[in-house]
């Protein structure tokens, strides 16, 4: 089911105690529709900053239009998607899914196996405030967004470290893998699959064929048998340096961050890092962490909201998706002390009075702006690459 300017929902939650199909010829009456609804929002539980924005700003913001907001903590994005495909293959239409913190290959995924409801974007009123030539928000890892997730928030792959320990600084990847080699012991990332580690092996995908702009964005094998066997040489040749002599890897990107917040490691990698200035101010990282800038760049992409198609509160998972987008909560999101993440409004589009809130926004001694951050940034490959680089990786490097 597909939803447009004029769109056809089951209104069939419990709290709009409806059954019936609705046409919405309005948002207004989105909005009407909504009223009572309860939408459940899967998502990574593992982010604290993340989740207390959540329950302690969005929640109150949501209940304020009437809409009831629920925070669902999961350990991977795929708990929410195997969901709602097990929901799908049931003919269920009520879902307990109703909006999923999503991207990368989990939306692509999803949206060949009808995971997503699509076509519904182009109804919120706060998507005039994106730019719509914007191509991190028309493509999620090589897959046409389609109108099947909103926006949230954007995010650039970034180098950490300790500048008190490392005072050689590297400029380029290259560079910083062999300051790895230089310093037994001192760096690692996360094995894959874990979202961060794989990231990191496509960037070094990236540098050991000369830059992005010589790998193919869309998989194929040709490509695959072609480019890789240069970058597991390059990682099965840096594997002894590394933490623990690469006989074992951190397993997620909380563990790496464990090590270099006691000093284990003097590098770490991360989507949002924003957040480090919370982690400084706090004395979880050490008061060095610096953010390391590489001449090449490196890859950025954007966060989403996915309204799976066995909802059953759609016009309240829409609301939901539009107060999201609005410049109130992308302020708030953008605090570095909330949750520090980057607007993916397009600032042009906004008064004088808008602009100023997030240039008010508070400046970071650890974090450069996105400007800075984005500079050069690398594009994410196509989500059919994933899978078989981070198998391979498995098989060549952790095997070895």
């Amino acid at each position: 089911m597909t939803l447009g300017l004029v769109a056809t929902l089951a209104a069939c939650s419990a709290e709009a105690g409806a059954s019936s199909e609705q046409s919405y010829e309005s948002w207004d009456e989105v909005v009407a529709a909504a009223e009572g609804q309860t939408v459940k929002l899967w998502m990574y539980g593992g982010d604290e900053q993340g989740n207390a924005y959540v329950n302690d700003v969005l929640v109150l913001a949501a209940a304020e239009q009437g809409v009831t907001l629920e925070q669902v903590p999961i350990a991977d994005t795929p708990d929410a998607l195997n969901r709602i495909l097990s929901e799908v293959q049931a003919g269920e239409t009520d879902g307990e899914v109703d909006l999923v913190w999503v991207n990368g290959n989990n939306f692509g995924t999803g949206k060949e196996a009808g995971a997503w409801e699509c076509g519904w974007t182009d109804l919120l009123p706060n998507m005039a405030l994106t730019d719509p030539a914007d191509p991190l928000l028309l493509d999620d890892f090589g897959t046409p967004v389609d109108g099947c997730e909103a926006p949230w928030h954007k995010a650039q792959f970034t180098f950490v470290y300790n500048s008190d320990t490392v005072t050689d600084v590297p400029s380029t990847l290259d560079e910083l893998l062999d300051w790895a080699r230089a310093n037994p012991g001192r760096f690692t990332y996360p094995a894959p699959p874990d979202f961060t580690g794989s990231v990191f092996v496509r960037e070094v995908l990236y540098s050991v064929s000369g830059g992005y702009e010589n790998v193919p964005l869309a998989y194929s094998e040709e490509a695959f048998e072609e480019l890789t066997p240069a970058l597991y040489d390059e990682l099965t040749d840096l594997a002894p340096s590394l933490w623990r002599g690469g006989e074992t890897y951190p397993q997620n990107s909380n563990e790496l961050n464990e090590l270099f917040a006691n000093g284990e490691v003097d590098v770490t990698m991360t989507y949002g890092p924003a957040t480090l200035t919370e982690l400084v101010a706090d004395g979880i990282y050490p008061a060095g962490t610096q953010v390391l800038t590489l001449d090449e760049g490196t890859v950025g992409n954007a966060s989403f909201l996915g309204l799976a198609s066995t909802s059953g509160s759609k016009a309240g998972a829409m609301v939901v998706a539009n107060l999201a987008l609005s410049v109130e909560q992308q302020v708030a999101k953008a605090e570095p002390d909330v949750w520090g993440q980057f607007t993916v409004l397009d600032l042009d589009q906004l008064s004088d009075e808008e602009r100023a809130l997030f240039e008010a926004l508070p400046t970071s001694p650890v974090v450069p702006s996105y400007d800075v951050l984005s500079e050069n940034a690398n594009p994410e490959l196509a989500a059919a690459w994933v899978t078989p680089i981070d198998e391979a990786w498995r098989a060549q490097v952790l095997a070895r």
